[in-house]
């Protein structure tokens, strides 16, 4: 059997970032692995082009380089002074991701529509952007061509759960109330018509989809491990106190605070030390609640950590604790598994489909009070009785080294690419993936 040829457009990838960038480098580094089954080419925008230079990647071999700055740089520092001016959140950011987008894959088209056209390519596969309201310009024209389109994984816009108001204003996201107005965009149906196979990030996502379209839909979470930058396990007898981390941006829908609020007894108690791990706005009303409840001398409040160090210091500890309230995707949930830490998270959004009964515990979703009340209780419950964390913790690994690592997620893409080629049946991986 031939190799497949893939077109990879990834206008957001770079090794050297985090969050989308990040994914996106992860994803189409491990696409560009799997060089017996097929061939890909990496698309992206210009801004990565050194980026991906330092890894060693050949422009014009390895991946090409569009320039679509004209619109891009001034739609950020557009979007850069409307935050900052107005105290919107994300939503607006990618709102205003259209625009650039949609010129960055115009410019892909004008490179390699004629190839395309022309049938050099067996399938055309966007990768980034991750949002579900980012329409593509080019996918009707790759279906007019004969050359299959997939589409993601695209998730994004988990609701915000009832009885967290404060925390939606906090973050600035008014525009929630009116995000189904990206389906009055241009191009938002011929998107969904034109793709062959639509991968779909999340349950969420799933429903939000119409149902005209769940033929064509194959679920597949956004997010992975890297195995060599996680490779270390947590091992010996469990710490004593008990060691929890906490790792993500410090703002209001993260949790960080509820965590500290649900941990205070625990920690005056010598039950519990918890290590914060990151940055952000609310820096510094976690400092003020360390403060106010006595716990600085058993909570760790150092900053942001560089994605490469961060085994090193998760390691340090033998459980997440992650009450993220919505959370689309989870990355940093997968990466503590796959090295042995248990995870204790809101039963909500993306990380209740990473995390199973058997590898870590799922709380349910309430009032802020509510969470934070049943986040004390799980974590009471694990400060008394360790015994079960090293075994439930090397389950947790398993899982994420048979389903969740990148190259176990480009091979469940290549049957994807083989399914939109005809050369199989509609894969299916299950919804979540299997315990």
């Amino acid at each position: 059997m031939r190799k497949l040829r893939v077109l990879v457009l990834a206008e957001s990838c770079n090794p050297d970032w985090f969050s989308v960038p990040l994914v996106g480098w992860f994803h189409c580094e491990a696409l560009h692995r799997l060089t017996e089954p097929l061939d890909a080419h990496i698309v992206t925008q210009v801004r990565n082009r050194d980026a991906f230079l330092r890894q060693g990647w050949r422009e014009g071999t390895d991946f090409t380089a569009v320039d679509s700055e004209a619109v891009a740089r001034p739609i950020s520092k557009f979007d850069e002074t409307l935050r900052r001016v107005t105290g919107l959140g994300w939503t607006v950011s990618t709102a205003l991701d259209a625009l650039p987008y949609a010129y960055f894959e115009y410019r892909a088209w004008k490179m390699f529509g004629a190839a395309i056209k022309a049938r050099q390519w067996d399938v055309v596969h966007r990768v980034t952007s991750l949002s579900p309201t980012t329409p593509s310009v080019i996918a009707g024209a790759c279906q007019r061509a004969g050359v299959p389109f997939v589409w993601g994984p695209i998730n994004g816009g988990v609701p915000w759960p009832p009885g967290f108001h404060r925390q939606l204003r906090a973050e600035g996201e008014y525009l929630t109330y009116v995000r189904d107005a990206y389906k009055l965009l241009p191009f938002y149906r011929a998107t969904r018509r034109s793709a062959a196979a639509i991968v779909i990030g999340s349950r969420a996502t799933w429903e939000q989809m119409p149902a005209a379209y769940h033929d064509r839909c194959v679920y597949i979470p956004e997010n992975a491990v890297d195995p060599v930058r996680f490779a270390r396990v947590v091992s010996g007898p469990v710490r004593s106190p008990l060691r929890i981390a906490f790792v993500g941006r410090l703002v209001p829908y993260k949790g960080a605070d509820m965590l500290l609020e649900a941990a205070a007894p625990l920690v005056r108690d010598g039950k519990v030390v918890v290590d914060i791990i990151g940055d952000g706005d609310q820096m510094g009303e976690l400092r003020r609640i360390v403060a106010e409840q006595g716990i600085s001398g058993g909570v760790k409040l150092d900053g942001w950590v560089d994605h490469v160090k961060m085994q090193e210091r998760l390691v340090e500890s033998d459980v997440l604790g992650f009450p993220s309230i919505r959370e689309f995707g989870g990355g940093v949930v997968l990466e503590a598994m796959a090295l042995g830490l248990v995870p204790v998270v809101a039963d909500y959004g993306g990380p209740n489909e990473l995390v199973t009964d058997t590898t870590g515990y799922r709380i349910p979703m309430g009032t802020r009070d509510e969470v934070v009340a049943r986040f004390r209780q799980a974590l009471g419950a694990l400060a008394a009785d360790p015994s079960g964390i090293r075994a439930m913790g090397q389950r947790a690994r398993e899982r994420v080294f048979k389903f969740f690592t990148w190259d176990a997620k480009a091979r469940q893409m290549l049957e994807i690419y083989r399914w939109v080629n005809g050369q199989r049946d509609k894969p299916n991986f299950g919804m979540p993936f299997p315990d």
